[in-house]
């Protein structure tokens, strides 16, 4: 070995010294050594993940995340897995991920290019668009919203749809950022809002359980389809593949159904959209 070679694997040894063993260790490592798999969640995304009256975390991403631990457990043969939920808000999911708070993000979360700049995704694990709720005397076509207060969910995708939707149709329309559901339907029945904009899955399920839910309407049209997946540290590959086969698994077993119909109620369906969706994002051994 020459000079050079032995100052290179010098300069390695003291990198990896600096680095730290978390730097160089895969999620897949981190999971073996701790028998934990960390699940991020939002507490207030119902129907995909919300915080019941008890305190437990529950809803279609969680009930998915809580499968793909079971298959995790199985490829690992870690019998004993545990899962620790980490909540999180929609302004600091990503940053659970960089900052290694949490492996996985069970959240109606959109894949974008932007994020997929700062975290990797699972295969698709939801379809959904952007749409709005009104009160059912309210305007049901979005130009009638020129003029008008509409609503949104503060720091979400839907918001900077809906600010770029109604621009590009030349609809003047003052958005409003609300903190939570609670306080956007408030707004909504009082007239203090002309309309609400959200996920059309959310919108629903959140409609359907409302005390005034007669006097509320959905829109039937859509401003977007929107894929949702699963987020994980970004570069993981192996981490990736074994979060893909869990999820291939799931879709291709079945489970997928028994998954929506407790989160969405036995009256709902899948659209056919989301139903091609699954047959689609289920990859071959």
């Amino acid at each position: 070995m020459n000079a050079i070679s032995k100052k290179l694997g010098i300069l390695a040894l003291a990198m990896g010294a600096v680095l730290g063993g978390d730097a160089l260790a895969g999620t897949l490592d981190d999971i073996r050594q701790n028998k934990t798999l960390r699940l991020a969640y939002r507490e207030d995304a119902h129907p995909f993940a919300y915080k019941t009256p008890a305190g437990q975390p529950a809803g279609f991403m969680i009930d998915l995340c809580q499968a793909v631990a079971k298959d995790i457990a199985q490829q690992l043969k870690i019998p004993d897995l545990k899962v620790a939920y980490v909540p999180v808000t929609t302004a600091n999911r990503l940053d659970a991920i960089t900052q290694n708070k949490a492996d996985l993000i069970c959240d109606s979360l959109t894949q974008t290019l932007d994020r997929r700049a700062v975290v990797d995704f699972s295969v698709p694990t939801f379809v959904d668009g952007a749409t709005f709720a009104i009160r059912n005397d309210g305007p049901q076509d979005l130009k009638l919203l020129a003029g008008k207060k509409v609503g949104v969910a503060a720091g979400t995708l839907t918001e900077e749809i809906t600010r770029k939707s109604l621009a590009a149709l030349h609809i003047n329309a003052e958005i409003v950022a609300f903190k939570t559901f609670e306080e956007a339907m408030i707004a909504l029945e009082k007239g203090r809002i002309a309309a609400y904009f959200a996920g059309r899955a959310m919108l629903a399920s959140m409609i359907k359980g409302h005390p005034d839910a007669a006097r509320i309407l959905l829109a039937s049209n859509s401003l977007t389809i929107e894929p949702f997946a699963l987020a994980l540290r970004r570069g993981d590959g192996d981490f990736r593949l074994a979060v893909d086969r869990a999820l291939s698994h799931i879709y291709r077993s079945g489970e997928i159904a028994t998954i929506f119909t407790k989160a969405f109620g036995p009256k709902e369906r899948p659209t056919p959209t989301l139903q091609a969706l699954y047959m689609i994002a289920t990859l071959p051994e």
